[in-house]
C-alpha cells in the first residue's frame, strides 16, 4: 500500500498569486497543464472546521452495486431506455475504493450556483440557485458536486448564458445545452462545436482522461489541487463520458487523481475531468426513482443527502428525468 501522507509542493492558500491569462487553443490541454502548474489550486481553499480526513479505503474486489431508476419513455435525441443511475464500486491497484455512478437513459443536467461561490460579476436572474426547487424535485434522480472555488483560478464558469468567469482554452469542460444534454471536452479543441447551443459550462483544470486513457498528468498528484494536510490520498471526485454519451461520476473519500482516472476508464469513459476535492465538498446523492428520497452514495460522505435540497454554498449539478417521463 502506498504511503497516505506524502509531503509535496501543494498550495492550499487562496492568497497565492496565479495567472489568469487565456491559454491559446493551439497549445491544447497539455499546454494548459504547464501553464496552470504554478497556480494556487486551492480546491477546498480552507475546508470547513467540521471536515475530517478519511483513513484507509475499504478492502474488497470490484463489485457491481444497485441500480436506481424509473420506467420511462425515451426523449427524442437522447439515449433510449429508462432514466437511471447505475451505481458500482471499483477498487484500484493500490486499494482505493471508488464509487462510480453512470447516468443512463434520457436524463437531463442542470448546473446550479452556490450561495457563496460562484457569484456572478453583476446581478442576474438565474433559474437554478443554491437549492433544488420544487419543479426539479419531482424529477430528481441524483445530484453531485461541481468544481473548485472560483478564486482557485482553475477554469471558467458559465450558467444559463451568463459568464461568471471567462472560459479558458485548453481546459476540461462540462458543457450543457438548453435541452439539458451534457458532454465533456476540451474547450477550444472540439468544444464547443460549430453552432452548438451552449447554455452552461463548468471548467476544472485539464483532462484526467483522453481517448480512453488516463493522461500522464495524473501521476503528479500535487498538481490537482491543494489537499487537507498536504497529503496525496484525500477525498476526490471526477466526471467522465462514455461512447454512448452517458456521463459517469466517480468519487472516493480517499484516493488519487490517477485512481480516479483508472476508475473512469475501467467504467468505459473516453474523456474525463476532475471535479472538487477534500472531504467537505465531495458529494453524490441518488434516488431510487425520480422525486423519491435521496441517499448519500459515497461511503463516509461528510455532507447529508439533503444538502442540495436545503441549499448549498458551492455549485453543483442536478440529474433529472425528462418532464414528460415522470409519472407515466
Amino acid at each position: 500500500m502506498n504511503a497516505r501522507h506524502r509531503p509535496g509542493p501543494v498550495q492550499d492558500s487562496p492568497a497565492c498569486p496565479g495567472r489568469q491569462a487565456a491559454i491559446p487553443a493551439s497549445r491544447g490541454w497539455l499546454g494548459a497543464a504547464v501553464a496552470l502548474a504554478g497556480l494556487c489550486l486551492a480546491a477546498a481553499c480552507g475546508t470547513s472546521p467540521g471536515a475530517t480526513r478519511d483513513g484507509q479505503p475499504t478492502a474488497g474486489g470490484e463489485a457491481t452495486g444497485r441500480t436506481a431508476g424509473a420506467t420511462a419513455e425515451a426523449t427524442a435525441g437522447q439515449p433510449s431506455g429508462s432514466p437511471a443511475v447505475r451505481l458500482s464500486q471499483v477498487q484500484t491497484a493500490d486499494g482505493s475504493l471508488v464509487t462510480v455512478a453512470t447516468f443512463a437513459g434520457p436524463v437531463q443536467y442542470v448546473l446550479h450556483d452556490g450561495s457563496q461561490d460562484p457569484q456572478p460579476p453583476h446581478p442576474v436572474l438565474l433559474h437554478a440557485g443554491p437549492a433544488i426547487g420544487t419543479a426539479e424535485r419531482s424529477r430528481l434522480l441524483a445530484a453531485f458536486n461541481g468544481g473548485f472555488l472560483m478564486r482557485s483560478r482553475a477554469g471558467g464558469y458559465e450558467q444559463e448564458g451568463h459568464v461568471f468567469r471567462d472560459l479558458r482554452h485548453g481546459l476540461a469542460s462540462l458543457v450543457i445545452d438548453r435541452s439539458g444534454h451534457a458532454r465533456i471536452g476540451v474547450w477550444g479543441a472540439g468544444v464547443p462545436a460549430p453552432g452548438e447551443s451552449v447554455y452552461s459550462v463548468r471548467q476544472n483544470l485539464w483532462p484526467l482522461v483522453m481517448d480512453g486513457k488516463r493522461t500522464p498528468e495524473t501521476d503528479k498528484w500535487w498538481r490537482w489541487g491543494g489537499t487537507v494536510g498536504h497529503v496525496e490520498y484525500v477525498a476526490r471526485s471526477a466526471l467522465g463520458q462514455n461512447a454512448a454519451g452517458e456521463l459517469i461520476y466517480a468519487a472516493s473519500m480517499s484516493t488519487t487523481p490517477a485512481d480516479l482516472a483508472d476508475a473512469l476508464v475501467r467504467s468505459g469513459a473516453l474523456v474525463g475531468m476532475q471535479l472538487d476535492i477534500n472531504p467537505e465538498w465531495v458529494q453524490l446523492d441518488t434516488a431510487a426513482a425520480p422525486g423519491t428520497a435521496l441517499t448519500a452514495a459515497i461511503p463516509r460522505q461528510v455532507r447529508p443527502a439533503t444538502q442540495y435540497l436545503t441549499g448549498w454554498t458551492r455549485d453543483f449539478i442536478a440529474v433529472l428525468a425528462p418532464a414528460r417521463t415522470v409519472g407515466r
